[in-house]
């Protein structure tokens, strides 16, 4: 299980900014904004001054995988995975992630990326000022993701190869034109946050120092994890809201009662 370490040099180009923004309630197009062009200037200071410290630690690893039905096979480990209930476009597929990974049917082993990354950079000591904290928080938040840029391009060009041409300018990759996807747990194509305990059960979090709340939530807070897929098909989308058929059914093969997994999934049930 590969680890990556990038100090705030390394990772500094990948930060995306319209985040950042977003974390303190600004619009994307707020580099006009006063306040926002001073926030911005504060932050890009507080990089300045800390340029070569380690500012986040990363893990990933290649499994073999196949998919059945609705879960994954990663390593030996179930993955249970949701599916979409309704689509915004008729006729468009109801999609889940395990499609774009080769059937466990074929015979043939595929392979599915794990990944998590934590900020590692220290908040700036300033008790009793929590516009100072706010800021060193949101910060970690956006080199978490930085860093998990730089890795899954690292991984798509090298450690898999499965896009060793790539040549996409730093703008491209935020807007994520490169083949293949990156889902979080927790974001809309993978939203059980318990999906958590199965990643730490192959990756080790502590290896980066990342422990997990009985809620499965991740502590540092400033760390994301999730999977990566290379199909060239492979698209982000949301589960949007679930029936009691599918909580059931998930729960079953989470291996959790209804009841527990219903505070997991509360946000997706109508």
């Amino acid at each position: 299980m590969p680890e990556q370490h990038y100090t705030v040099r390394d990772i500094r180009p990948y930060i995306n900014w319209t985040y950042f923004y977003h974390a303190w309630g600004f619009r994307p197009t707020a580099t006009g904004c006063e306040e926002a062009v001073r926030l911005r200037r504060e932050a890009e200071a507080l990089l300045d001054e800390r340029s070569g410290e380690v500012a986040a630690h990363c893990l990933y690893r290649l499994c073999h995988a196949n998919s059945e039905g609705d879960d994954l096979w990663i390593e030996g480990t179930r993955f249970p995975l949701l599916r979409q209930q309704r689509t915004h476009q008729e006729g468009a597929p109801y999609l889940c992630l395990s499609d774009f990974v080769r059937p466990l049917s074929s015979g043939i082993p595929d392979t599915v990326g794990l990944f998590a990354a934590t900020a590692a950079l220290s908040p700036t000591d300033t008790p009793g000022d929590p516009y100072a904290h706010l800021l060193s928080q949101t910060l970690n938040d956006r080199l978490a993701e930085a860093a998990t840029e730089r890795m899954h391009l690292y991984v798509r060009k090298e450690a898999w190869g499965y896009a060793p041409d790539e040549d996409l300018p730093i703008s491209g990759l935020l807007a994520e034109h490169f083949q293949g996807i990156r889902p979080a747990v927790g974001y809309p194509s993978l939203p059980d946050q318990s999906v958590n305990f199965l990643i730490d059960r192959l990756l080790c979090l502590r290896r980066i120092g990342i422990t997990l709340t009985e809620n499965g939530a991740m502590h540092p807070h400033s760390s994301v994890s999730g999977l990566m897929l290379a199909h060239p098909a492979a698209r982000y989308f949301a589960i949007g809201t679930i029936g009691q058929d599918q909580l059931k059914d998930y729960a079953c093969r989470r291996g959790y009662p209804v009841e527990k997994m219903q505070k997991f999934l509360a946000s997706l049930l109508a």
